[in-house]
């Protein structure tokens, strides 16, 4: 159900009243609850929690920060874990007190799990520390062995990029310590005026802004640029949507991330549009952007399905009639 209803404590108010121990939740979910004030919080006891779960999505240090001190009390690890339906279980993960936590970072691999990083451009491996597509060396118990009915597509999508290796479909860093950071899906990728810049770099450094809750970026086309970025930014409560406020964040991209990292749109959204289970549907977001809004595909999964509408209202690159 909605984190938020019927009020902003409702996850709270559950773990006292059946004592729950272990909270798993997505990054989105505790991102749109950031948004309010933290009474909403800190006026439940939350005694019973043991360890905290964040999954679904590369959490940023914002929002884990928060997660770990104003929900655990800081005495809650976080278990930033990294799997995939596929892997059948977590791959990369923190395992509660055993070793120091990072904020944003899913740690290191699950036991026997080894990965490898991979230079998308040469298809060649790379040594840590480095950043490149995450890959996975060896089998594991779970793994996914086929797609149903479609054996060859299974092949194609996980084992033609790098043969002999498990495709993750991720972007990956792994630091001199061996950590590693989880940088987002590898088409997550805008390529504007020849540089290639990741959705969720530009999220992260928009999600670094005091006023703002959650973000999410996308890229449209545009002929002199190959692609153009548009970004949805949510606020947090009582803070005014504001020209201000527009080119802050914009001027705090570029700070964050480079020059040449300049979002062309800044689209104030109350709500964005996610599945129950608290993700994020970029998928519908790139088509409204586009603009493609007669194939925004299915859309009864959303949580509350008239945000769509919303959106295509206020995009300005939608002509009106």
């Amino acid at each position: 159900g909605v984190p938020t209803y019927p009020d902003v404590s409702r996850y709270w108010n559950i773990i006292d009243k059946h004592q729950v121990n272990i909270f798993y939740t997505a990054p989105t979910a505790i991102r749109s609850l950031m948004a309010h004030d933290d009474k909403y919080v800190t006026h439940t006891s939350r005694q019973s929690l043991r360890v905290l779960g964040s999954v679904g999505e590369p959490i940023n240090p914002e929002a884990w920060e928060w997660y770990h001190t104003v929900v655990g009390e800081k005495r809650c690890p976080i278990i930033d874990s990294w799997w995939q339906t596929e892997t059948g279980g977590m791959m990369i993960t923190p395992i509660a007190h055993a070793w120091e936590l990072e904020p944003g970072v899913a740690t290191l691999p699950f036991f026997g799990v080894q990965t490898k990083l991979f230079d998308k451009a040469t298809k060649k491996p790379l040594n840590p520390p480095n950043s490149g597509e995450l890959c996975i060396a060896d089998s594991w118990p779970g793994q996914a062995r086929t797609l149903y009915g479609a054996h060859e597509r299974f092949v194609d999508v996980y084992f033609k990029q790098y043969p002999n290796y498990y495709f993750t479909g991720d972007g990956c860093e792994i630091k001199e310590n061996g950590y590693h950071h989880i940088t987002g899906r590898v088409d997550d990728v805008l390529v504007i005026s020849g540089h290639n810049i990741g959705t969720a770099e530009v999220e992260a450094a928009l999600d670094h802004h005091d006023h703002v809750s959650e973000s999410a970026v996308v890229g449209y086309p545009d002929p002199k640029k190959n692609q153009g970025m548009y970004c949805f930014v949510t606020l947090k409560d009582d803070v005014e949507e504001t020209e201000e406020l527009r080119k802050q964040l914009i001027k705090l991209v570029r700070d964050m991330i480079g020059a040449h990292v300049n979002p062309d749109f800044i689209h104030f959204a109350p709500n964005l549009p996610k599945t129950r289970s608290g993700k994020i549907m970029r998928r519908i977001l790139r088509k409204i952007v586009e603009p493609d809004i007669s194939n925004l595909g299915d859309t009864s999964t959303l949580t509350d399905p008239s945000v769509v509408d919303d959106l295509i209202k206020n995009c300005p690159r939608i002509k009106r009639a």
